[in-house]
């Protein structure tokens, strides 16, 4: 029998859409935080005084720290089965952090190093939070199909980063001033937390069956890191927005103030592409997935151009990317591996995504400043090499009855 969600005493449990939809609603007010502080990220720091290299090494840091620190508290939340307790803390830490950044301006020389220590601080609540949230949707998803319980949620998630941008572009444009675009980020995030106070009265964390024990002590199959190391590949290609929306402004393409605009049509994209994929894999299989490495090399090729409209089609692509990276391709970690090792997985999986997230940045800061064409040919072989992962995976999935 699979794990199921229980509310806490006294209190009536939900069904699985559900759960899944307000969990959804969650991730849709945190999104607005930080992807409406994310979507000026690049620039901001720049304002600050940081070069491409630093915004690549930040950012890039950030989207380790994000999923690095996965490696510890998947394999925590599995051990405590506090599922809810983790998510909570890491949602709290992205509500605290993205409207501190709003300070950074006011400190002088220190605004730089107090800036990049907000974002990776608001990157470490997510790591926190990632694994055991992924594991109750899993769990929720069970009985309405994880293709489509992940891309209904990443499509809910989507619509608050889709709308976070244009609320900091909007608040941009009346006031002048960065810094209030993150202040007014809090509202967003204390209403998350008030709503996930509402939902643990119905919603608690899963039930450990008979076979649990002996299922967290397996170990995470071969297929499984072999999937692991053909996503890290796409995760590598997958520039941070940062790096790109520096090329945007530096290169004169984007104005400042309608870059969280662009930022939101890529949003909007992703939230297709999660939905789209989501239902495609429950229809017709992991073989959806195919498309994503595709997909990641083609988005340099546009991207690190002199022309608006291919720029622009680049970051539409990065979104759309995104969308897969982010949301179906987690429904086939819960296929590769047992119900009890879940957070395990998602944590390992996403120890494997830090490295090339870290690498990734590195790597595409200082090429873009030493030659863009070697920057599109390491991201293009990197695409070819997960394609050919990928195909070896669903091979020995399909031959095993997986």
């Amino acid at each position: 029998m699979p794990e199921q969600a229980t509310a806490p005493p006294g209190s009536r449990a939900w069904a699985g859409w559900r759960t899944v939809v307000w969990l959804g609603v969650v991730s849709l007010l945190v999104d607005l935080v930080y992807e409406g502080a994310r979507s000026i990220t690049g620039p901001f720091l720049a304002s600050l005084g940081a070069s491409a290299l630093t915004v690549g090494l930040v950012t890039g840091a950030g989207e380790a720290a994000a999923l690095g620190f996965r490696l510890f508290s998947g394999p925590a939340a599995d051990r405590t089965g506090r599922y809810w307790s983790w998510m909570v803390v890491g949602y709290a830490l992205t509500a605290l952090c993205v409207p501190l950044m709003a300070l950074a301006p006011a400190l002088g020389a220190a605004g730089l190093v107090f800036g990049s220590a907000m974002v990776l601080l608001e990157r470490t609540g997510k790591a926190v939070r990632s694994p055991a949230k992924s594991v109750l949707l899993a769990v929720a998803a069970t009985d309405v199909g994880r293709g489509r319980g992940f891309g209904v949620h990443k499509a809910l998630d989507q619509t608050g980063a889709f709308l976070g941008p244009l609320v900091v572009a909007a608040v941009i444009a009346s006031t002048g001033h960065t810094w209030a675009a993150l202040a007014v980020l809090a509202v967003p995030g204390a209403v998350a937390l008030g709503v996930l106070a509402w939902m643990h009265r119905h919603v608690g964390d899963p039930v450990r069956g008979p076979a649990h024990e002996s299922q967290r002590l397996e170990a995470l199959p071969g297929t499984f890191y072999v999937y692991a190391v053909a996503c890290a590949l796409t995760t590598v290609g997958l520039m941070t927005f940062g790096v790109i929306s520096f090329h945007l402004v530096h290169e004169h393409l984007v104005g400042f103030a309608l870059v969280p605009v662009v930022y939101a049509a890529a949003m909007g994209a992703e939230a297709v592409a999660s939905l789209g994929t989501g239902f495609a894999y429950d229809r017709v299989g992991a073989g959806t997935l195919l498309v994503l490495p595709v997909v990641v090399a083609a988005v340099p090729v546009l991207v690190f151009t002199d022309r608006v409209g291919l720029a622009v089609g680049g970051v539409l692509l990065w979104g759309l990317a995104t969308g897969v990276q982010d949301s179906t391709v987690k429904a086939l970690v819960a296929d590769l591996v047992p119900q009890a090792r879940l957070g395990t997985a998602y944590g390992a999986f996403a120890a494997f995504q830090a490295v090339a997230a870290l690498g990734g940045g590195v790597l595409a800061g200082w090429l873009y400043d030493v030659q863009r064409s070697a920057l599109i040919g390491v991201i293009g072989a990197a695409q070819a090499v997960a394609l050919v992962l990928l195909v070896a995976v669903l091979r020995h999935r399909r031959r095993f009855g997986g």
